[in-house]
């Protein structure tokens, strides 16, 4: 089941918060404004989701571990930005060369 809700969290970060905040008490008490969860739900989804992990599961304590994991979910967030998941973009096709007509004389 926490692998399950791992590769959900990963994959629908934003429906997740949604969920999390409305049926549980995840973020309860977490933050002091409210501006904190909506910057994070609009910008570092991935990241909000795994700082709220930490103050549960880790005590709030910044280890080797919970950082390691903070790094993954803003590398996460930001390479979900580039849009395309950073493939090349595809090239475009050449024009062939113009080819040059003679002009025809008139008779004069």
């Amino acid at each position: 089941m926490p692998v399950l809700f791992a590769i959900f969290a990963l994959a629908i970060p934003r429906l997740l918060m949604l969920v999390l905040w409305f049926f549980t008490g995840w973020f309860r008490g977490m933050f002091d404004t409210l501006l904190w969860p909506i910057l994070g739900f609009i910008f570092l989804p991935t990241t909000l989701l795994w700082y709220s992990a930490v103050q549960h599961w880790f005590g709030g304590q910044w280890t080797l571990w919970p950082i390691v994991g903070l790094v993954l979910a803003l590398m996460t967030d930001v390479w979900s930005k580039h849009g395309r998941g950073g493939q090349p973009e595809a090239p475009r096709p050449e024009k062939p060369p113009r080819r040059k007509v003679p002009r025809r004389t008139v008779p004069a």
